[in-house]
């Protein structure tokens, strides 16, 4: 009986391989690693945030603009960089604000959205003269008070939450009881609201899902988002000017997974947008995408300290690990862990190879980086590469955990 294969990785090709090392931004990683001057650190890419932005420039009809959701990546070269590429950028907090109002973006191309946003959070956005994503009424109300006291009227567009969720999504941003949006059914009650304070009705932001690999079920979301934007349009204080669709968009992590194809989504919504366009004159269709656009772009490089045997497996313990990169560990929203696409980065495809385990010094089995993958064979000094790594990487870890050494960040690579 034959053993069936293991399934494999994508293809991943946003970085080239040149005398077995792997290259991000020009230079082979053992040069990049002296430059930075230590491991661990992230590098992101120039080139590979650009290209993913001309890629889905050509995909998606021209009439939708493109933000950035700074919350997948806000390291302030990166975000400095993304402004440059797209028409907006999405903020996810006051901190996350002050980065994208330092890039000299418009602010009135800046939103702000997510729960619990406070008091100091909302008048600073109002100062700003950004748009604020309204999550529920009594952040409706405290916006408008908060307003009153600055003597400047609030710019706001409602965030919903839809009554149906985007089918084969990582994580379901909608559909059911959730502590984001207003909920679908009870949003013309609050426009009715809306209406009588002294605030700048902008539009609506519908998110129902991210990591999403099927166009198909992007489509499905994209034609009930168009609905529902469309019934509650009737309700609205004034005519729509923005409508923020989300993004949902995913990037293949894990054995098996297929990439999403662009080009179907982006037919998709040829044939939608015509009688949408029609419906709202002079609205602007917005798509935010984080992952999408820079967590192909980004890879977490650490170095190995030891090769260790444990009764017949081979572990390589290296000065990374989890409080740097939680997502790659598994700990960030994997029901059953799967391991992220890792390489040996100084030696990829030559010499022999082996089974082994990426491991980093924490003291905790959790601290696990690859389990039993095909590697090229390693030991002390050698580095290794964790792929897909530009989105929820080093912010989305612990990284005070057990107070080891904080990693770098680098954007590195020419501007095309």
């Amino acid at each position: 009986m034959t053993t069936p294969a293991r399934p494999q990785h994508a293809p991943l090709e946003q970085f080239p391989i040149v005398d077995d090392c792997l290259v991000v931004g020009g230079a082979p990683l053992p040069r990049l690693a002296a430059q930075v001057g230590q491991t661990p650190f992230y590098a992101y890419d120039r080139g590979a945030l650009t290209r993913r932005v001309r890629e889905l420039r050509v995909a998606l009809p021209p009439e939708i603009a493109l933000h950035y959701a700074m919350k997948a990546n806000p390291m302030p070269a990166v975000v400095q960089h993304m402004a440059g590429l797209v028409d907006g950028l999405d903020v996810a907090s006051g901190g996350e604000l002050r980065v994208a109002l330092d890039t000299g973006i418009d602010p009135r191309h800046i939103s702000f959205a997510g729960p619990g946003k406070s008091d100091a959070d909302l008048a600073g956005a109002i100062a700003a003269g950004i748009v604020l994503n309204v999550e529920s009424r009594g952040e409706l109300e405290r916006l408008a008070g908060i307003g009153q006291q600055l003597k400047l009227r609030p710019q706001v567009a409602l965030r919903i939450n839809p009554d149906f969720e985007l089918k084969s999504s990582g994580m379901k941003m909608g559909g059911g009881p959730k502590q984001f949006g207003i909920d679908a059914e009870i949003a013309p009650d609050v426009l009715a609201r809306l209406a009588q304070l002294e605030v700048d009705f902008h539009g609506f932001h519908i998110f129902s899902g991210s990591q999403n690999l099927k166009a198909a079920a992007l489509r499905e979301a994209h034609e009930k988002t168009f609905a529902l934007a469309l019934r509650l349009a009737a309700h609205a204080p004034t005519p729509l000017r923005t409508l923020n669709i989300g993004g949902g968009f995913g990037i293949p992590y894990f054995p098996g997974e297929e990439r999403l194809d662009l080009q179907a989504v982006g037919d998709g919504l040829r044939t939608l947008l015509p009688d949408v366009l029609r419906a709202l004159p002079g609205v602007q269709i917005v798509i935010e995408l984080g992952r999408y656009l820079v967590g192909e772009a980004g890879v977490y490089v650490s170095r190995v300290i030891e090769r260790k045997q444990s009764r017949g497996r081979t572990y390589l313990v290296t000065d990374g690990g989890l409080h740097h990169h939680l997502s790659a560990s598994g700990n960030f929203g994997q029901v059953i862990r799967k391991n992220y696409p890792v390489v040996i980065g100084n030696r990829v495809w030559r010499g022999p190879r082996e089974t082994a385990s990426v491991v980093g010094p924490l003291c905790t089995p959790l601290d696990l980086l690859a389990d039993q993958m095909d590697l090229a064979q390693a030991g002390p000094g050698d580095l290794v590469a964790v792929l897909q790594s530009g989105a929820y990487g080093l912010s989305a870890s612990p990284g005070a955990f057990l107070s080891h050494p904080a990693a770098l960040e680098v954007l590195v690579g020419r501007r095309d």
